[in-house]
């Protein structure tokens, strides 16, 4: 009897051997779903930020990703809230990072303009993949001769090291600047919005999208409240990055392209630490450092951190402010949440 006819001759055996194969093929998929090395991938598409799933078990999937993040599907709202005139926001978020728990939160996921706000990510992104030392030299793509951008009037052939450049880019909040890291970082402006837009999912601000490194106006360079704090939070995960949004003030020695020594020197934008403001925390509280935001669409904008008088951390973000004034009041509003005042 030949191979055929022995098969033929016995449908019993080919249905077992089929039932066994199904159950082997089940055995390895169900194993492999349950392996710990597996990531839920952030779906860019959906209109939930982070770690919010919608599926049976997940309480137990977020906390996997979440676990020192706080996590916000909805309005926290604790404060009187005014709905437009010149004392009205978009979003506002009040974040206790040691916890990990969100005490305030209004509209964190609508999608809003940030402003010079981006140049958070934008430190992020050469903080990874770039080195304090290293020289990043400008070319005429970084030159801006617009009037009413925040600038240092780099010429094709200024250079500088990448500390010298994150200073400048944090403190000062040059759109040039930023240009000439995203350059030299990303081999182009449109290679680092890239890269920027990969590193927004990788940490979960899946409602953000990036098309440049400084934040001038774009149509399509949006963020929200919450995704700015996911980026700000991991950003603060970089030590130089917090020393650096601490200083009121900084000056730096460059070279043109012919060697020639050019100085810069400057203010942070950032009222709460500068020594001559009326702008100030309130008792107990003290403003390490953030980053200012301000244009015509996006509003007056501020995500910074703080830390109260025993030593707990708090990030806070404002969007689209009526005026910057007002973002700086809401701000020492949250900041209140935190010093019981």
């Amino acid at each position: 009897m030949n191979l055929t006819q022995d098969k033929r001759s016995h449908p019993n055996r080919r249905k077992s051997l089929s039932l066994l194969g199904l159950i082997l093929a089940a055995s390895l998929l169900f194993t492999a779903c349950g392996s710990k090395s597996y990531e839920a991938p952030f779906d860019a598409a959906t209109t939930k930020s982070a770690f919010r799933f919608e599926t049976a078990n997940s309480a137990e999937t977020a906390a996997t990703f979440a676990s020192n993040l706080a996590v916000v599907s909805g309005d926290i709202l604790s404060q009187a809230e005014i709905e437009s005139g010149e004392d009205s926001y978009g979003a506002a978020i009040f974040v206790d990072t040691n916890g990990h728990n969100a005490m305030y939160a209004r509209n964190v996921m609508s999608q809003l303009y940030p402003a010079s706000m981006t140049k958070v990510m934008t430190a992020l992104v050469a903080l990874q993949n770039g080195t304090l030392d290293q020289i990043v030299t400008a070319d005429e793509d970084c030159v801006m001769y617009e009037n009413d951008v925040q600038k240092i009037e780099l010429r094709a052939g200024d250079s500088m090291t990448l500390d010298q450049a994150l200073h400048i880019l944090l403190i000062y909040s040059a759109n040039d600047v930023a240009a000439m890291i995203a350059k030299n970082i990303g081999g182009s402006i449109e290679g680092f919005a890239d890269m920027m837009n990969e590193e927004a999912k990788k940490i979960g601000a899946t409602n953000s999208h990036f098309v440049n490194p400084h934040g001038l106006q774009d149509e399509n360079h949006y963020t929200t409240c919450y995704d700015m704090y996911l980026i700000f939070n991991a950003a603060c995960q970089y030590e130089d990055f917090k020393q650096i949004i601490a200083m009121n003030s900084y000056s730096a020695t460059y070279q043109d392209a012919n060697g020639n020594p050019k100085t810069f020197s400057c203010d942070n934008t950032n009222r709460f630490l500068r020594e001559d403001s009326s702008v100030k925390a309130p008792t107990n509280v003290t403003a390490v450092g953030g980053k200012t935001g301000t244009t015509l669409a996006a509003g007056g904008c501020l995500v910074m951190l703080s830390r109260d008088s025993r030593g707990n951390s708090y990030i806070s973000c404002v969007m689209k402010g009526r005026s910057i004034d007002m973002t700086y009041n809401k701000t020492k509003a949250l900041l209140s949440l935190a010093s019981g005042e």
